[in-house]
């Protein structure tokens, strides 16, 4: 590997358990048919789709822990090199680079950041990823948003395609303004998405991790707070969109079937019985999402809501 910056560089700490770069298929010359890059989600982690690789061994997997999380933070993030949704795109762009040397045909997935990620990345280089997957990715530029802060319908907050949308939602959603601590924003975001109650009986060691991930995390909230990030109608790549079931918070189940029903050569895949950590509780169902976001660079319809997905 180069010494520069990319996210590629944090490959090296991906999960032992899983696929690696460092996969001996593909380094004699020969390519694979498929690999499949994860991106993972906000204060996560590689290591979380270690049971969703293993169900995935008659594929290159590569799974890395974006810049600023865990492993990663021994590398350094330059000054030049934020982290931010724009850097995080660049890295997966390397990756993906690097990646298409022993593929064939690349799909990347990502799970709700790394799902944004994941799309920002497939409309940079639609000629790089032969399909996406994206599993509840966060939306709130379009008006799908946590209805603890805003009761309103998503229907009379929904945004059009242009660039005063961010401007509307930051006006209508009131989103609370971010602290520069790392320790507030990860308390909370932890809070939120999990449980104050497990933050608390996590073990001290584990909540410090967390909490160097915080700077990395205030960048992926901000990420959405300065500009539109990108026109999801700008995607040409085909691609699958994930959602949970009745677990799955509504603007996140809203947001994914709105996505299917407006991208072109897009579908919608229901996992059902999970919620937004699908990858973590339901790593077979999870892996079927995978299989079905590959089989679209085939341009092959995906089995939607099939008995896999139930776990």
């Amino acid at each position: 590997m180069t010494e520069r910056w990319p996210g590629a560089a944090s490959l090296t700490y991906s999960s032992d358990d899983a696929a690696r770069l460092d996969d001996p298929r593909g380094r004699d010359g020969s390519l694979v048919d498929h690999a499949v890059i994860l991106v993972h989600g906000s204060l996560d982690r590689a290591s979380s789709f270690r049971r969703v690789a293993r169900r995935l061994e008659e594929f290159l997997v590569v799974t890395y822990d974006r810049r600023g999380y865990h492993h990663s933070r021994a590398l350094g993030v330059p000054a030049d090199l934020p982290t931010d949704l724009p850097g995080h795109v660049r890295d997966l762009v390397e990756i993906g680079e690097e990646v298409a040397r022993r593929a064939v045909n690349v799909t990347v997935v990502g799970q709700s950041f790394g799902g944004d990620v994941a799309i920002a990345a497939a409309i940079s280089r639609p000629d790089l990823f032969k399909s996406l997957g994206a599993f509840e990715p966060p939306m709130p530029w379009y008006g799908f948003q946590n209805r603890s802060r805003d009761h309103r319908s998503t229907d009379s907050l929904r945004t059009s395609f242009n660039h005063d949308a961010l401007e509307r939602y930051a006006s209508a959603a009131n989103p609370p303004p971010l602290s520069n601590d790392p320790e507030t924003e990860v308390v909370a975001f932890f809070s939120r998405m999990v449980g104050g109650d497990v933050w608390d009986r996590m073990p001290e060691s584990m909540r410090e991790e967390r909490i160097k991930d915080g700077p990395a995390l205030i960048g992926d909230l901000r990420s959405f707070r300065t500009a539109a990030p990108f026109e999801i109608t700008d995607l040409k790549v085909p691609a699958l969109f994930g959602r949970g079931g009745e677990k799955s918070a509504a603007h996140h189940r809203e947001g994914v079937a709105w996505l299917a029903s407006t991208v072109p050569r897009a579908a919608i895949y229901e996992i059902e019985n999970a919620g937004h950590g699908a990858h973590l509780s339901h790593p077979n169902a999870f892996a079927s999402f995978v299989r079905a976001a590959l089989a679209f660079a085939h341009h092959r319809d995906p089995t939607v809501n099939d008995a896999a997905a139930v776990e």
